[in-house]
């Protein structure tokens, strides 16, 4: 049978009743005790009428005065008075009852008898006296008797009052005890029992609900939450496996993109990028072919440059598709990752697709900074949908192909330039120096010829000796030249290669040549490097040509902004009168030090030497690239032209 009532009302009802029970045994007790507190007050009371009896007698026998045998007898009247009417404030009272009733009433009739014969005078005689007292006596005891009897009932009521109270206390506890075990320790000795099963994986473990109260409660929560558990882990192997199962896709997913990334990063060639591309996603994506379209300037044609697996009889018709003309290559400016059923497409001819066998197409739009360069397709022989992240994947990959391609073609550029750069560099320096001597060269064989034609012989001579130093010095030009080019830098230190210059210089003249560096500096960019040592080796030239010198020094000092001085003890020059016999070669260095923000001064007195300085800049770097090589791929002309 279920209870309805809560624990806390059970709990209030078993106390108020044991409480009901306490006070009313506590009242019962009270009242007996207040009982046998009056009653014993009465007897004191009736005692003392006992002795007022005898005193009286003694009075009467010794001839008291009128007033004092009144007062006795007054003595008298009130104690029958208190016996009657009882004092609170003592306490006391009779307990009566018929027989106390009755032998008060005798007392009392005695009294009214006698209190006459007390009074009368003269008084009684000896005997009657003594008579009279005794009665009263007698009368007063059985009346002490009586009550006596009445309060030993009561006593005893009492004591049984008391057995009961210790009786109830125990009972009390009994239920106390009871009440708590039945519904506190047994329903928490329930839920413990339940919640250790629910710990060791019994999920069907339910407790039975036999209450509506709090326990109940608890109980009907607890039947409740094992159920949810109990659901929880049937479905827990199935949510962990499908959870892993996401956690392993976005895993491969990630490798992917790290894989091709670090192959796009590596790849040198437009070729293995985009062939290594077109494989790797196509496999990473299950196709059954892929491609890599790129666009040219207009975006009117699409030029393949790679694919894997793709159909041979569909390679020669695709290699260059015209916009437009089919799903592949009909991208707009907003177009996204999309999947186009071949077999069911209406707007464009599918027709290659189609007689392969192809159901499916994937296009991925190839971005740059929003700007289009291209397309990926990926063709399947089933219809294929693409969950969102294999759609943001697909966009990740594309994004890293167009920076890998427009990284290619920013080093293609870069190259082409760097070659370019070279190339002027060397027409500038057979303009300056080789072109120069053979145009001279040229004016002496004139000057020869026409001295030969006259018969002038010491003209003739002449000629031969300036065609003689002509020679010569085209011929030092050239090993100049030659050195200039072959110098290497040290990208940590410059120090190495300007070791080289000055043994170099020392070779070719023979002169005596110093290098003093000082201070300490961040080192110097390689491409920085060999343009300083260009500008050096013109100065050293320029010493070795027209300063007549016999002792060169090179100092370098550094610190925030690098200086090179060249000083020779020569003829030197008067500055005032313009660029000197070097005027050729101040022009190269003053070309080359504005290549790298510098400034190159020449100061120089006639017969005081030359020194000429070169001063680099805070951060000193060049204008152009510096890589030397060129591209090598017949599709990479089309990305160089803007694409």
């Amino acid at each position: 049978m279920q209870h309805t009532a809560s624990l806390s009302k059970k709990l209030i009802r078993i106390g108020a009743s044991l409480l009901l029970v306490a006070l009313a045994s506590i009242g019962l007790t009270l009242w007996v005790t207040w009982q046998l507190e009056g009653g014993a007050a009465a007897v004191n009371e009736a005692g003392r009428m006992r002795m007022q009896t005898w005193r009286l007698t003694s009075a009467v026998h010794e001839g008291m005065n009128r007033p004092d045998l009144l007062r006795l007898v007054g003595r008298f009247d009130d104690s029958l008075a208190v016996l009657r009417a009882g004092d609170p404030s003592r306490p006391l009272f009779v307990p009566w009852d018929a027989s106390v009733q009755k032998e008060f009433t005798v007392v009392e009739t005695l009294w009214r008898q006698q209190r006459q014969q007390w009074l009368t005078e003269p008084g009684p005689s000896v005997e009657v006296s003594l008579q009279a007292a005794g009665d009263f006596v007698e009368a007063i005891d059985r009346f002490v008797l009586a009550i006596e009897k009445h309060l030993s009932r009561l006593t005893a009521i009492l004591n049984l009052f008391q057995f009961a109270m210790m009786a109830l206390a125990v009972g009390g506890a009994v239920i106390m005890l009871y009440t708590g075990y039945l519904y506190v320790i047994n329903p928490l000795g329930r839920l413990r029992e339940g919640l250790s099963q629910v710990e060791a994986g019994e999920f069907t473990t339910r407790i039975e609900v036999d209450t509506e109260d709090e326990f109940g409660q608890v109980a009907a929560g607890f039947n409740r939450m094992a159920a949810t558990l109990a659901s929880l882990y049937q479905g827990l192997e199935s949510q962990v496996e499908a959870k892993t199962r996401r956690i392993e896709a976005q895993r491969m997913r990630l490798e992917a993109l790290y894989e091709v990334s670090a192959f796009l990063a590596q790849a040198s060639s437009i070729d293995e990028l985009a062939r290594g591309f077109a494989q790797r996603v196509r496999t990473l994506m299950k196709a059954d072919a892929g491609a890599v379209r790129w666009s040219d300037d207009a975006s009117e044609r699409y030029l393949m440059l790679a694919s894997d697996c793709f159909p041979q009889e569909m390679l020669e018709e695709e290699r260059s598709l015209l916009a437009g003309a089919c799903a592949c290559g009909n991208l707009k400016p907003e177009s996204r990752t999309r999947v186009i059923p071949i077999l069911n497409h209406d707007e464009m001819p599918l027709r290659h697709c189609a007689k392969v066998g192809y159901q499916s197409v994937v296009s991925v739009p190839i971005r740059l900074q929003q700007r289009l360069l291209g397309e990926f397709n990926l063709f399947f022989r089933s219809a294929v949908t693409l969950s969102t992240e294999e759609t943001e994947l697909l966009d990740a990959l594309a994004s890293h192909l167009a920076s890998a391609l427009e990284s290619l073609r920013a080093a293609a550029l870069a190259r082409e330039a760097a070659v370019a750069e070279e190339r002027a560099l060397l027409a500038r320096e057979l303009h300056d120096s080789i072109a120069q001597s053979l145009v001279f060269l040229k004016i002496q064989v004139q000057l020869l010829r026409s001295a030969s034609q006259k018969g002038q012989a010491a003209q003739m001579g002449q000629a031969l000796d300036e065609l003689d130093t002509g020679l010569r010095e085209s011929i030092s030009d050239v090993r100049e030249l030659l050195v200039h080019f072959r110098t290497r830098t040290n990208t940590d230190d410059i120090e190495q290669a300007l070791q080289e210059t000055l043994q170099k210089f020392r070779h070719q003249t023979g002169l005596q040549a110093h290098l003093t560096i000082h201070g300490d500096g961040l080192p110097l960019p390689a491409d920085v490097q060999v343009q300083v040592l260009h500008v050096l080796q013109e100065a050293l030239s320029n010493v070795r040509k027209h300063a007549g010198a016999t002792q060169v020094d090179l100092e370098v000092v550094k610190g925030e902004r690098w200086r090179f001085s060249v000083r020779d003890n020569g003829v030197g020059f008067d500055a005032g009168q313009g660029r000197g016999p070097s005027h050729v070669g101040m022009k190269i260095m003053h070309e080359r030090a504005s290549g790298i923000g510098a400034e190159v001064s020449v100061v120089s007195e006639a017969g005081q030497g030359t020194t000429t300085t070169l001063t680099l800049p805070t951060h000193p770097a060049t204008r152009g690239g510096t890589a030397s090589a060129s591209p090598e791929h017949p599709a990479l002309a089309a990305l160089m032209r803007g694409v």
